[in-house]
């Protein structure tokens, strides 16, 4: 049988680009948010979990209120973190990234990722569909996870608010990657968070 996960980045915040660590969805986020509940109708979830962070208990109250019968828990396993530290083997230009972190910060994100992964990514017995509501780097380890890509890998792997990432787990085989920042939901003015505005 297969598990599949459906990682949901958070919706826009309000005035993220003033330096706001944990700001309510701006009106945008809330938006974005409708759409990708919209998205997941009949996806017959087994269970949802979310960051405790504002930006993604918002959006998950707005996607479980949109999604009848499914109710969606905190887990401090989908926190907003840094995955994993510089390596011998990551490029260069990477390494000023890492500057404004410190040792235990990086410590701290890697061995939370790694139970992340143990908890979330294991193959089960019974068919389900998990839904994880969470954080750009967060979504972006589970992916280098899935593709079992060096360490280093999540850094340049970006999300937008709201696009849609699934992979299957399977026993006895590697991951698959069904979909990757999925953002066919949102019309271009909503597709925010990613370096630069994507048309796909």
């Amino acid at each position: 049988m297969s598990r599949y996960l459906y990682l949901v980045r958070h919706g826009e915040q309000q005035d993220a680009e003033h330096g706001l660590p944990d700001g309510p969805l701006s009106a945008r986020g809330e938006q974005q948010a409708r759409l990708i509940a919209h998205r997941l109708a009949g996806v017959p979830f087994t269970e949802a979990w979310h960051s405790p962070l504002k930006r993604a208990s918002e959006t998950a109250q707005i996607i479980t209120q949109n999604l009848p019968g499914i109710t969606s828990r905190p887990s401090a396993l989908l926190f907003d973190c840094i995955p994993s530290g510089p390596t011998p083997d990551m490029p260069k230009n990477f390494e000023s990234f890492f500057g404004s972190f410190t040792q235990a910060e990086l410590e701290a994100g890697e061995a939370q990722m790694d139970d992340a992964v143990a908890e979330f990514m294991a193959p089960t017995a019974d068919e389900r569909h998990d839904l994880l509501i969470t954080h750009n780097f967060v979504i972006a380890w589970f992916v280098r996870h899935a593709m079992d890509a060096p360490a280093w890998r999540w850094l340049g792997l970006n999300q937008a608010n709201c696009g849609l990432t699934i992979i299957r787990l399977r026993t006895a085989r590697p991951p698959m990657l069904i979909m990757h920042n999925g953002t066919n939901h949102l019309p271009f003015e909503l597709r925010t968070g990613t370096p630069e505005p994507q048309r796909v």
